[in-house]
């Protein structure tokens, strides 16, 4: 569907953790430089399938895949390939604000200094910071501890610290949440900017935030008689929302269920 701009792609992805399978037979391709919602009720491995795209799952003792994960031409999970890299590359921001115990200023130059940043730290602090709409209300107050700012202000000082390592794909875990509606806001107003330049993928619970955010839907569901998750229909936001092809996603996104 998107042959010329798919950035990530998933063949025939099956997710486990030990015996259980969490996730089955995902196919899906991700388009470069849109920001797509990945739905679906609790427990069907929307999470799960999102960490898999930059292999934070092996971070769980007894996880694996069988299938294929394409990142630009190359399989993510094949033997020469450094998860470390993987994650540099393929960012990640968590449900909660996670910055560290340090600094405004250093929350974001320590990522890039770790990575061996040759350039000026003064000018990636503020540029980041500016790509996270954030550089206006801490340039005054850098060396203020980020454990000070609101959850709005950490959550965007979250995705800046990600970005400060020049990531291609952004992944989003429930990125707001844990926010109030006016923090909401900012951080979709933040994706809208950073999808020029960015990919990025989003996990929510909020379908208003799917439809009003994203350009693309997954939705994912139990496989029948299971607890494993599969993506049952993936299209434009905007079908997805108005006529989906699918009665399980209409029943979904209209509330009857989930």
């Amino acid at each position: 569907m998107f042959e010329n701009d798919t950035i990530i792609e998933t063949r025939h992805l099956n997710i486990y953790y030990g015996d259980f399978k969490a996730v089955t037979d995902v196919e899906l391709k991700i388009p470069a430089k849109r920001i797509t919602a990945i739905i679906g009720p609790s427990g069907c491995g929307k999470s799960t399938l999102l960490r898999a795209f930059n292999r934070m799952n092996e971070l769980i003792p007894g996880s694996h895949i069988d299938g294929e994960i394409i990142f630009e031409g190359k399989n993510l999970y094949d033997r020469d390939v450094d998860p470390v890299e993987v994650r540099y590359r393929i960012g990640m921001v968590f449900q909660r604000p996670n910055p560290f115990p340090k600094s405004i200023y250093e929350n974001v130059a320590w990522a890039a200094r770790i990575h061996g940043y040759k350039g000026s730290l003064d000018e990636l602090v503020e540029s980041t910071l500016k790509k996270a709409a954030l550089w206006d209300e801490v340039k005054d107050i850098l060396k203020q501890s980020a454990l000070s700012l609101s959850g709005g202000q950490q959550q965007r000082l979250c995705v800046a610290r990600a970005l400060a390592i020049q990531p291609e794909v952004i992944l989003m875990d429930e990125p707001a949440s844990a926010l109030d509606p006016i923090a909401t806001l900012k951080i979709e107003e933040l994706m809208q900017s950073l999808k020029e330049n960015y990919t990025i993928v989003i996990v929510t619970h909020n379908m208003q935030q799917a439809a009003r955010a994203s350009d693309y839907t997954a939705m994912m569901m139990l496989t029948d008689g299971t607890r494993s998750g599969t993506v049952i229909e993936f299209d434009e936001t905007n079908k997805i929302f108005t006529r989906p092809r699918d009665k399980r996603t209409e029943d979904y996104v209209t509330g009857r269920f989930g």
